[in-house]
């Protein structure tokens, strides 16, 4: 492998060439769709600073990543041809991670991973697991709001009641206007797919934001939310449907979506269900401790 080059990647350029990996590696057992890198990497302003990206390239053409969260949490892609690269990765992290343990999730059907972290050491640990759905896009329902909502996609002046609707949403969320306009300004978001839930009063009290690999003919959901004070009431399901016809029509084949697959938290599952949407996968966390030597030597 002497003719792939190893190199560090920061901000938006990072960002496209991760994307273009997912996109050329692209299965029905991906873990990374180009719209979820876009969200998960834009909408905290500033971290990118934050998490070491390392790259393996040939001829500019991306093969590898690893996006490390300290302490200790790793994200990777590893094209399939291209297994060896696995061990590579999970080097590098584990020089850069400050962590005590170290956490790696894979979906369960990367096995040349999956083999990578077990002859390092790593084990599969009790993490959140998360379920991969699908939805074949060419039979929908009619969307069927409450009355006296209306769905919609978000326009220009919509951005404040935009991340307003997120934050109360997810209480925990970091989200801004500022974070926001960067997920839009990312590739490859398109507005008319960025749908919303306008209550009768004006508010935004329900979004679901979808985004689509065209090349792949696939969309994927990421986020989607509802105001604790207007759930139960279809508008999470409302704002699926609206966004899976626009999907449909743009051209996607296929929507995706990752949710936690855990009894704190069933409604989101529950909710793609109802849509349709079947599991096709669940994400599985390796872990092990930063003085564990491959081998299973200890320093």
């Amino acid at each position: 492998m002497n003719d792939i080059v190893m190199r560090p990647c920061h901000g938006p350029g990072a960002l496209r060439r991760m994307q273009e990996l997912a996109w050329t590696t692209w299965t029905s057992g991906s873990r990374w769709h180009v719209g979820g890198l876009a969200w998960s990497r834009c909408r905290h302003i500033g971290r990118d600073g934050e998490w070491p990206t390392m790259l393996w390239e040939r001829d500019g053409r991306p093969l590898a990543w690893g996006w490390a969260e300290p302490p200790g949490e790793l994200r990777l892609l590893v094209h399939p041809r291209h297994p060896g690269l696995a061990d590579e990765v999970l080097g590098w992290f584990e020089t850069v991670a400050t962590g005590d343990t170290l956490n790696v999730e894979i979906m369960d059907g990367e096995g040349p991973v999956s083999t990578a972290l077990t002859r390092r050491g790593y084990r599969p640990a009790d993490g959140l697991p998360f379920l991969r759905m699908a939805h074949d896009l060419r039979e929908l329902p009619p969307v069927e709001p409450p009355a006296g909502f209306a769905v919609r996609h978000v326009r220009d002046d919509d951005v404040p009641a935009r991340v307003a609707a997120h934050r109360a949403a997810f209480r925990s969320s970091r989200v801004t206007e500022e974070g926001y306009r960067g997920v839009m300004s990312a590739w490859p978001y398109r507005r008319e797919l960025d749908c919303v839930a306008e209550a009768p009063d004006g508010r935004l009290v329900a979004y679901g934001l979808a985004w689509l690999d065209a090349g792949n003919h696939v969309g994927e959901f990421e986020p989607v939310g509802t105001h604790p004070d207007f759930r139960r009431m279809g508008l999470a399901r409302a704002v699926c449907l609206e966004a899976m016809h626009r999907l449909r029509a743009a051209g996607a084949r296929t929507a995706v979506v990752h949710v936690r697959d855990d009894a704190a938290h069933p409604g989101p599952a529950r909710l793609y269900a109802s849509l349709g949407f079947t599991v096709t996968g669940r994400t599985v966390t390796y872990s092990r401790a930063r003085s564990h030597r491959p081998g299973g030597s200890r320093a």
